[in-house]
This record gives structure tokens, C-alpha cells and sequence, in this order.
């Protein structure tokens, strides 16, 4: 049995920008909820895995990986910021607009979270598909716990009382 070849962060990053430069597919799925993100599946097969995000302020994802997938995301409207864990170190931080793309590999932990005031889509791509996915907790003290996630649970910042 043969598997499809896993896609890169180069060739996610072509997909998600192409994506986000024709929105009729998927524009009519574009829905903002305050109480949480609006996930919209794109394209699932046995290669790669797209979702259109929906943000407003208050959403955030936690600090979390991607297990085995690699993925880039692009921000077709508003803004979000990525923070990139890093030991020893404060997260490292950027922010991205309309237009604005960004990668990661498997081993990036890293947290994404609405910015500005309003309503903010994203386009993501993985590749192999998501499985699971880690959620992270750090303690007071600094002790980073890892929190396995099956694909279907939402990320969300993870709390002491978790």
C-alpha cells in the first residue's frame, strides 16, 4: 500500500494563498460567533487537510502542536497573532494581516489568537492530515506539560484546573 507523499511548508503555503486569493468556494462559509472560532472543513483527503477559521477577540488557541502534520496559514481578513514557544526565552511574537502568510513544522509550539477589533478568517492547510495534536500547559515555575488532543477537540488555552 502506498501512501500520498506528505506535503511541504512550501507547497501549504501555495495552497492557502491560492485559496485566500479566490473566495468564492468558500466565502458564503464565513460566519463570526463570539462565543467561539467557526470551523468550516475545506478539503479533507488521504495528502492534506484545509479549514477556514472564523476569529473575534477573545479567541485563542492555547499553546499546542501538530504532532506529525505540517502547516501554513493565511489571513484572508483581519488579524491574528502567533506566538512561538521558546525555551529560555519569551515567546517569540508576530502579527499578520490580510494577505500575510505563515508556516510551521510538526515540532513548532506555538499559539494563534484573534488581534484588532474586527472579525479576522483564516485559511489553514496540514499535511498528513491531523490526527492529534498536543495542547500545552505551563505551570507556575515554568514546567511545560503536554496534553494529548485527538483531532476533533477544539484548542483553546489550557488552565491548572484542566
Amino acid at each position: 500500500m502506498t501512501h500520498p507523499p506528505v506535503l511541504g511548508r512550501t507547497e501549504l503555503r501555495e495552497i492557502v494563498t491560492g485559496l485566500s486569493g479566490d473566495p468564492r468556494p468558500w466565502s458564503h462559509l464565513v460566519r463570526h460567533d463570539p462565543a467561539q472560532r467557526v470551523f468550516e472543513c475545506l478539503r479533507l483527503d488521504d495528502q492534506v487537510e484545509i479549514w477556514l477559521i472564523c476569529w473575534l477577540p477573545g479567541h485563542d488557541t492555547g499553546f499546542h502542536d501538530h504532532d506529525l502534520s505540517s502547516g501554513a496559514v493565511v489571513v484572508a481578513q483581519g488579524a491574528v497573532v502567533e506566538e512561538r514557544l521558546r525555551l529560555g526565552a519569551p515567546p517569540e511574537v508576530r502579527r499578520y494581516g490580510p494577505g500575510d502568510v505563515f508556516d510551521f513544522s510538526p515540532v513548532d509550539i506555538h499559539r494563534v489568537t484573534h488581534a484588532g477589533t474586527t472579525p479576522s478568517t483564516t485559511l489553514h492547510a496540514y499535511s498528513p492530515p491531523l490526527r492529534r495534536m498536543g495542547a500545552y500547559l505551563v505551570q507556575p515555575g515554568g514546567t511545560l506539560e503536554r496534553h494529548p488532543l485527538a483531532k476533533d477537540e477544539e484548542l483553546r488555552p489550557m488552565t491548572s484546573a484542566a
